[in-house]
């Protein structure tokens, strides 16, 4: 994988600190975050949550006073410094985040100029905005899988890992060993596997539960294991689920006990985001209610 250079350029009268993890993560799909700017008043209440953020992913402040210059005071900062990158910098692409349509003729100028324009915001960005970037992600789908972005633990790299495999699996592409090193680098600048005792990453991947490892000549690849009808874990969910006859069992006690069975378990290693969808796609079980109040049942014949 080609390691671009970006630079990040955050709207903070647009966007909630509470997508920067995120974003942060989403981001380490594409390169290095070389440059780290948001704008905004910080010395207003609105932006106290992103002051005590700023430090945690080293992203300098441009300060601009409101109560001053008035909203465009921010924009007109962020357009400015995103020109003078263009010129003067080596980055190869842009990451605008933002949620106001303002910055569409920005992304379209920086395309042209043969940069990649990432565009991130919320569902309410208009669509002029989206289709002036090269890709656009809407930021609400980044909360799920970067809440803990940035925490150097096994499990949170073992995730990462399963993430980047199944992204590429998606696209039909393989997984080599070195394009997982420079995306968890890109991502946690600290990463070591000798944090987690072992010499090589390839030992460390040959340790994830549910993956394979390929070795052909010097290249290494990583692929999910495909799901087998002798899948321990399969058979244990359908076991659990018939002990408990025709009335079931809540699906949030089904997966507490399967993880108590299986430490490693992880619903994204069978190609799923949530716990019910996988277990639907299982032929002998369904999976009855809405939202608190699903129930998993034997299938009737």
């Amino acid at each position: 994988m080609e390691d671009k250079k970006l630079a990040l350029l955050i709207d903070s009268d647009n966007v909630s600190y509470k997508y920067l993890n995120g974003i942060f993560d989403e981001l380490s799909n594409y390169g290095t975050v070389t440059y780290r700017r948001i704008y905004g008043d910080f010395t207003s209440q609105a932006n106290a949550k992103w002051s005590e953020k700023l430090l945690e992913k080293s992203i300098i402040p441009i300060q601009q006073f409101s109560n001053t210059h008035g909203k465009n005071a921010t924009d007109s900062a962020l357009i400015i410094d995103a020109m003078d990158l263009l010129y003067t910098s080596n980055v190869d692409g842009f990451c605008i985040v933002s949620s106001d349509s303002d910055f569409t003729r920005l992304a379209s100028r920086l395309r042209e100029s043969g940069k990649t324009v990432i565009g991130m915001g919320e569902s309410k960005t208009p669509a002029s905005f989206r289709s002036a970037c090269t890709v656009f992600t809407e930021l609400e789908n980044l909360l799920q899988n970067g809440n803990n972005a940035g925490v150097l633990t096994k499990e949170a790299i073992e995730e990462d890992i399963i993430n980047i495999i199944t992204q590429n699996e998606n696209k039909g592409k393989q997984t080599g060993s070195g394009e997982i090193g420079s995306r968890l680098q890109n991502k946690y600048p600290d990463f070591d596997v000798r944090t987690f005792g072992y010499s090589q990453l390839s030992k460390f991947l040959e340790s994830i539960q549910g993956i394979v490892v390929k070795k052909e000549n010097n290249a290494i690849t990583v692929s999910l294991m495909e799901e087998s009808n002798n899948d321990p874990v399969i058979s244990d969910l359908i076991e659990i689920v018939r002990r408990r006859g025709t009335k079931g069992i809540g699906l949030a006690p089904l997966g507490l006990e399967i993880r108590r069975r299986h430490r490693n378990f992880n619903v994204k290693l069978y190609g799923y985001s949530q716990l019910y969808k996988f277990i639907d796609s299982i032929p002998e079980l369904e999976v009855k209610g809405g939202n608190a109040n699903r129930k998993v049942t034997l299938k009737k014949n």
